[in-house]
């Protein structure tokens, strides 16, 4: 998802103090007796839950685990800076897509971790047009959108390029939760809302939404969610390596988390709901483990 900040330097000085914050030596991340571990994420609902469910797996396994809520660029900057361990939060092949190109040769790539996922634009089932391609006034013109850096926001403005009568429509972006807070209002007076939505997420599982046809494509097809880590990381701390390059679920078993945090459970906990009702899952994930 492109990087756009108002300040890039600011964001970027604050990156430094944030992840000294969360490490008092440089290297105490490193080495084969490393305890601490620095996951990077981005606060969009489904990274809050894989983060600290992956998290969470580790720390039942003895680590002293940070999760670093960053900007989306600055996350994979980070990452192939060896300033954060790793990130399960890709959206690959469209998504993240110049992030990946900028930084995949300092980054080890571990693959997917959930299969079909997407993105593009929402509407309440109740509304009665079904393409991009058919958008007149609905809405007042107007897209809710998420952060200003997302993907999903780049992918829209180019959508507004693409599609001739979405050129004066005016993109909104604030946050996720600001969207989603949006939507629900929207939907309880039965109004036009359009937003940008992806999937897997609680929203589809609460409200009745369909996504716009793309025809122009711009959104992209099927995407996955990857799993990448620091360079050195799995000779520096192969247990930690493993776990990440294990870990895989489904969007079922990512939407129970969402759903869990989003009627009010503490994302802590409820990763850990999830963790002792999924023991065979995780044993997976942390069965190459040699300590």
């Amino acid at each position: 998802m492109k990087f756009k900040t108002l300040s890039k330097l600011g964001m970027a000085l604050g990156l430094g103090f944030l992840l000294a914050a969360c490490s008092s030596d440089e290297d105490s991340s490193k080495g084969s007796d490393a305890k601490e571990v620095n996951l990077a994420y981005v606060e969009w609902d489904t990274e809050i839950a894989s983060t600290n469910v992956v998290g969470q797996v580790l720390e039942d396994l003895g680590y002293d685990v940070s999760l670093t809520p960053l900007d989306n660029g600055i996350m994979w900057e980070a990452l192939s800076k060896g300033e954060a361990d790793g990130m399960v939060a890709a959206w690959l092949p469209h998504t993240h897509a110049s992030q990946y190109e900028k930084y995949k040769d300092d980054l080890d790539e571990l693959g997917e971790n959930l299969s079909g996922a997407k993105i593009g634009l929402v509407v309440p089932s109740y509304m009665k047009v079904n393409s991009i391609e058919d958008l007149t006034n609905e809405a007042d013109h107007t897209i809710t959108g998420i952060e200003p850096g997302a993907g999903i926001t780049a992918a829209t403005e180019k959508a507004q390029e693409e599609y001739d009568n979405l050129a004066d429509w005016n993109l909104v972006t604030s946050s996720s939760g600001a969207m989603t807070t949006a939507l629900s209002q929207a939907i309880d007076n039965k109004e036009d809302i359009i937003v940008t939505g992806w999937s897997p997420h609680w929203k589809f599982a609460s409200y009745d939404l369909k996504y716009l046809e793309d025809p122009k494509g711009v959104y992209g097809g099927e995407e996955t969610i990857n799993t990448f880590v620091r360079k050195g990381l799995k000779e520096e701390n192969p247990d930690v390596y493993s776990v990440l390059d294990n870990f895989h679920w489904t969007s079922d078993d990512l939407e129970e988390v969402m759903l869990e945090i989003m009627d009010g459970t503490d994302p802590k906990e409820a990763a850990k709901n999830w963790i002792k009702n999924n023991e065979a899952t995780v044993a997976e994930w942390t069965k190459d483990i040699k300590k």
